[in-house]
């Protein structure tokens, strides 16, 4: 399968991983001041934006170890991988496999376990994945635009920022059906818990203090848990820290991999 990744600027590298049911579109507006650091790598994930076409002509497996296999292939040398939402997973699951290639993770809003669970109050309510598998069914573009207003519920400039994933939201195309119903899979079965003692690479976790998707517990937890890990939780912020505090968000990045 051919992924579509687009690069720029120059230095160590760096990959960005989108959210379900979004694009790569989504990091443009810190991407002209990380490139200027480093070699930056935006990533379509299978099925979503300019990775549709060949996904929709050779259906790709959804498994975290495929899909992690599929971007290692893409690149080579050393490398820093940043996964937003769902694309902290993949992160997690590529520097496990991979550990030579990934160097130092960057989590944004990210879980490792998405489904609440008796010994985990800080997931989704299973009924809740199974209303968004269902309202899937029914209206994908309604239930995307429904998605964008929980991940941006409770941040500062709420209705602004709205308006920004709005118009962002299928600027690169409609995600694929298939895909989508594969990613919901993914995190309605994931638990990466008893996996993070043994990533060993250099974590930054960035959490949204009004994360109403990923509470911000979850990354503490992951901070707690992670051999070498920090936690910056960004006050204000709701799912999008990178639209909401775009400034904060590169300078924390920046010292980071530099660090």
């Amino acid at each position: 399968m051919s992924l579509h990744i687009e690069s720029h600027g120059s230095g160590a590298q760096l990959v960005l991983i989108h959210g379900w049911g979004m694009h790569a579109g989504f990091w443009d507006n810190v991407v002209p001041r990380l490139a200027q650091k480093f070699r930056v790598h935006c990533v379509d994930l299978p099925g979503h934006g300019a990775s549709i076409t060949p996904f929709t002509l050779s259906p790709f497996p959804f498994t975290l170890d495929a899909i992690a296999n599929e971007l290692s292939s893409h690149f080579t040398g050393q490398l820093n991988v940043c996964g937003w939402s769902i694309g902290g997973l993949v992160a997690l699951r590529w520097a496990q496999i991979s550990r030579q290639q990934v160097q130092r993770l960057v989590l944004v809003a990210s879980t490792p376990c998405f489904t609440e669970q008796e010994n985990w109050p800080y997931g989704v309510a299973e009924e809740t994945l199974r209303q968004f598998a269902t309202e899937l069914e029914q209206d994908k573009v309604a239930m995307l635009r429904r998605f964008i207003y929980l991940m941006v519920r409770g941040s500062v400039n709420e209705r602004e920022l709205l308006a920004d994933l709005r118009s962002r939201l299928f600027s690169h195309g409609q995600p694929d059906m298939n895909a989508l119903r594969g990613w919901l899979e993914i995190l309605r079965d994931v638990d990466f818990r008893a996996e993070l003692p043994g990533i060993s690479q250099p974590a930054l976790l960035i959490a949204g203090e009004c994360d109403k998707l990923t509470p911000p517990e979850a990354s503490y937890f992951m901070a707690q848990t992670l051999p070498d890990a920090r936690l910056v939780k960004i006050a204000g912020a709701a799912h999008v820290p990178f639209l909401s505090h775009p400034e904060i968000f590169v300078e924390q990045i920046t010292d980071f991999l530099h660090g």
